[in-house]
């Protein structure tokens, strides 16, 4: 299993991140951008069903919760109406999470393939020359120029700035995508939940290499455009000066969310 990942997905994702470097006039951080930014347009079909998945499912968060509190002690009866609206709405409630499976090999393969690209002992190269392709472009790529914005990418970030901005645009592109709860316990719950994974990613970034830091950074970022794309705004994410140009979510006018309206419309007829 292991050799079909590393001959299928690893392989080439690390070969080409080298070879990509020594075409970046041999700059690792800059190849670090171009390939992040590259896997995240190719993605982005998939980004874009995953989105409008979720904003159709936080539409029928009101009416998920009538049925739970109305059926509460029925589960069967329970999940027959939860299946009802869905069906109703014209919504798969998996349809948020495939997307997301499908990219996760790919984030893994680039995570991994940066982490060994970074080779720093002598142990690492030699495990980073079992992986690599007799290719000429690879083998004048190393060793690899790490010195990137003054920092060394095989070395945390020091200056502690790549855990910030992690940490930031992290938070920010989960803040977009996440309603406020109208009960005050789960908007507070809501609100922890939010800010852990960002302050958890900061930690990590002060013991991983600043190679890896970059790309989370430049992903996310993407992220934080296709969003505000994709929803028309900055969705849930607020500030003074957002408010003042109208940045409030419009209602979503997905497949969801008309066959949603119809259903309704039927019932009162």
């Amino acid at each position: 299993m292991l050799d079909i990942w590393n001959i299928a997905i690893l392989n080439p994702m690390l070969n080409g991140l080298i070879a990509l470097s020594e075409v970046c006039f041999k700059n690792f951080g800059l190849a670090i951008i171009v390939l992040t930014v590259v896997v995240r347009l190719i993605l982005t079909p998939l980004t874009y069903k995953q989105t409008q998945s979720t904003k159709a499912m936080q539409l029928l968060q009101p009416k998920l919760q009538e049925i739970q509190k109305k059926y509460a002690r029925d589960q069967q009866k329970l999940q027959q109406e939860m299946m009802k609206l869905y069906k109703e709405a014209g919504i798969n409630p998996l349809g948020c999470m495939w997307p997301m499976l499908i990219q996760m090999p790919i984030w893994i393969a680039l995570y991994q393939s940066i982490m060994q690209a970074l080779a720093a002992t002598p142990e690492n190269l030699l495990m980073l020359s079992q992986h690599l392709y007799p290719w000429d472009m690879v083998g004048h790529a190393i060793p690899l120029n790490e010195n990137f914005l003054g920092l060394r990418l095989s070395q945390p970030d020091p200056t502690l700035i790549f855990a910030i901005l992690v940490g930031v645009t992290m938070w920010v592109q989960q803040k977009m995508v996440t309603p406020p709860p109208a009960d005050a316990q789960q908007q507070q719950m809501s609100s922890m939940t939010t800010l852990m994974m960002p302050l958890m990613f900061s930690f990590f970034t002060l013991s991983f290499p600043s190679g890896l830091a970059l790309y989370w950074v430049v992903s996310n970022i993407i992220g934080i455009g296709i969003q505000y794309a994709v929803g028309g705004g900055w969705g849930y994410f607020t500030l003074p000066f957002l408010k003042s140009r109208g940045t409030a979510p419009a209602p979503a006018t997905g497949q969801g969310t008309k066959a949603l309206k119809e259903g309704n419309e039927k019932k009162k007829g």
